[in-house]
């Protein structure tokens, strides 16, 4: 009975551990919901922000259907070499205002680190969930 129960501790342990390493893309698209009102993830259909269908990977600032739009600081950070990789991702998700200060997006960020690792795995998730 014990060793069932510690093996049972042990994977519910490494299944979190797993879930918040690469993410969740179903409870990604959950805490997506609060980005929906400015950007779109499962069309490249712009809004206030540019879709971000395709964004890992792709360097800032560099939508080709937004680049009218983007702030000069996005577009300076992109022509510096800022490529939207998952850690690039995480930081901006944190704190946008910090990863790239004078950007234009008003969210403040996200505070939790499983949230942040969800988030990026449903961006880079294709199909989305």
């Amino acid at each position: 009975m014990l060793r069932a129960a510690l093996s049972a501790s042990l994977l519910l342990l490494a299944t979190s551990v797993t879930a918040r390493a690469g993410g969740d893309p179903v409870l990604g698209k959950h805490v997506f919901n609060r980005c929906m009102a400015c950007h779109e993830a499962a069309s490249d259909r712009d809004k206030v922000g540019p879709h971000l269908m395709g964004v890992v990977g792709r360097k800032a600032g560099t939508a080709e259907s937004f680049l009218d739009r983007y702030s000069d600081a996005m577009k300076s950070a992109g022509a510096a070499g800022l490529v939207w990789d998952e850690a690039n991702l995480a930081e901006y998700l944190r704190s946008p205002k910090l990863k790239v200060p004078g950007n234009r997006m008003a969210f403040g960020g996200l505070s939790n680190d499983d949230d942040i690792a969800n988030v990026v795995a449903y961006l880079k998730a294709d199909p989305k969930p």
